[in-house]
């Protein structure tokens, strides 16, 4: 048995849970549109075409905001050719997938879809082939009232009131070289400052959030942000994150420890940005977009030129393990733990495509392991989140080094009278005796321990057993004011306390 413990207390704040953090994601991109959150003849189908026991599962996830429409995909998407009638929509080759698209699904439909949802939309313009103009006209038909082309355009293809979107991408991961009209970052930066300042003189309400680097592994990692950051950095608002990781070779032990690779591309895209900000003396101080996170086995991808030309392909649908669903629920306690400047988290992607929910054509949808962390912590991560400094004895991995066995982060709404404390034991084999000091908020008690762990590591859930993984219930005790709790080897662990 091993030992380590944290405190909760009120003065620990960090700052309050932005909502947004619980954000989903939908490309054009394999299944996650066709056939996943998109299927006319489905019976569950909508009028629309539109699958509601998907939107169900999302409903019930929390899912709070979804980027769309990419994504690799948007950097060579026309926008017009998804709006207005479905039979005179253009099929075309989309080049970052090379798969053949219908636009069958395009902005009203996702609009509609998001509306239904409950969720806010997060909206990227195409700066790879297109620019400036494109992304002022799209701003136009979404955001304008009426009696202009464009929004007239909007009016008569059904949607007569604005649809007020406020959060804006600038392009995708326009660093990397597999992008469709990728730039350097001076390129980049000049043409995201002067399309964020053509986009403000149409709509002053935007929020605007600037490519970052597509990973703390590219070769142009921290000079990129800085570049990139001196032209744009009082036209936007946010700076984005991209994050991906898989076990390498066995190494579980290292795949476990993860998210301490994302703590430190946060504090650094956190310094780069606020170096900018001295630099250029401005008084604004910039949010961080994790606009891109998740368990993406990237291994067995052969890459985009791999792909044969065709609609709808299977492409890049992972099944998600125990261990996947502990380790995403150590990314959502990174992101809870930097809330003082993360403000957006988007988990990549919704259905299918690495995605918490599974679809079959014609068939039902259920819930991926990695379903449960997320569904969990957008459900009682609320009001503020706390500093919790747990002391934890460490592991050895090869990939990170010494790592703390305990990883954990908290949130209190003392409004409601609630707490929630999220922890991960990453140790592969021990049990790990948490004790909370609880003397801060002496009327605390335990409302539930949940837990996700199972003796086979390895464990899925699938069509034909939807449900072979589900959180469990543990017990506690409060005594004297400490909480005492023992958490599974490889395990995510919630525990939801009444204040």
């Amino acid at each position: 048995m091993i030992d380590a413990r944290l405190t909760l207390d009120p003065a620990f704040r960090l700052g309050p849970v932005d909502r947004r953090l619980f954000g989903s994601f939908v490309e054009h991109m394999g299944r996650s549109v066709y056939t996943g959150v998109f299927e006319p003849g489905h019976p569950a189908a909508d009028e629309l075409g539109l699958r509601t026991d998907v939107l169900d599962l999302a409903r019930e996830m929390g899912v709070s905001v979804v980027r769309y429409p990419g994504g690799n995909f948007v950097s060579n998407y026309r926008w017009e050719d998804g709006v207005g009638p479905r039979e005179s929509r253009p099929t075309r080759l989309d080049l970052a997938w090379r798969s053949i698209e219908s636009n069958q699904f395009g902005l009203g439909e996702y609009m509609a879809w998001v509306r239904r949802l409950g969720a806010e939309p997060m909206l990227a313009v195409n700066l790879g082939t297109r620019g400036l103009t494109e992304a002022v006209e799209l701003l136009e038909y979404c955001n304008y009232p009426g009696g202009t082309a464009l929004s007239d355009r909007r009016v008569k293809n059904g949607d007569h009131d604005p649809y007020g979107i406020k959060l804006w991408c600038l392009g995708n991961e326009m660093d990397g070289p597999w992008q469709i009209g990728h730039q350097t970052a001076h390129e980049y930066g000049r043409i995201a400052a002067e399309t964020g300042r053509a986009m403000r003189r149409l709509d002053p309400g935007v929020e605007l959030v600037a490519c970052g680097s597509s990973g703390r592994h590219m070769p142009t990692f921290g000079s990129w942000e800085a570049t990139v950051l001196e032209q744009c950095y009082d036209q936007v608002d946010y700076i984005s994150l991209h994050a991906y990781y898989e076990e390498r070779d066995g190494d579980t032990a290292s795949f476990l420890g993860s998210a301490v690779d994302m703590d430190a591309f946060i504090d650094e895209v956190i310094a780069t940005a606020d170096h900018v900000k001295a630099r250029t003396r401005s008084g604004r101080k910039l949010r961080l977009s994790f606009d891109e996170w998740n368990v993406w086995y990237q291994q067995r991808f052969g890459g985009e030129a791999s792909l044969e030309w065709r609609p709808t392909p299977r492409l890049i649908e992972d099944e998600y393990s125990v261990l996947d669903a502990v380790v995403v629920g150590s990314y959502l306690i990174s992101l809870l733990g930097h809330a003082d400047r993360v403000s957006i988290g988007c988990q990549a992607q919704l259905a299918n495509v690495i995605g918490p929910i599974r679809t079959e054509p014609g068939g039902p949808a259920w819930r991926q392991t990695t379903y449960w962390p997320f569904a969990l912590t957008a459900r009682l991560a609320r009001g503020d989140a706390l500093r919790v400094e747990p002391e934890s004895p460490l592991t050895d991995t090869a990939a990170y080094g010494p790592v703390p066995v305990l990883t954990a982060a908290a949130s209190l709404d003392l409004q409601a009278g609630a707490a929630a404390l999220f922890a991960v034991n990453r140790s592969l084999d021990e049990p790990l005796t948490l004790t909370v000091d609880l003397r801060a908020l002496p009327a605390a008690r335990l409302r539930t321990h949940r837990v996700l762990a199972d003796d086979d590591l390895r464990a899925t859930n699938t069509q034909a057993d939807p449900d072979r993984i589900v959180p469990r219930q543990l017990t506690g005790r409060v005594d004297d004011g400490r909480l005492t709790v023992s958490l599974p080897p490889a395990s995510w662990n919630v525990l939801e306390l009444s204040v």
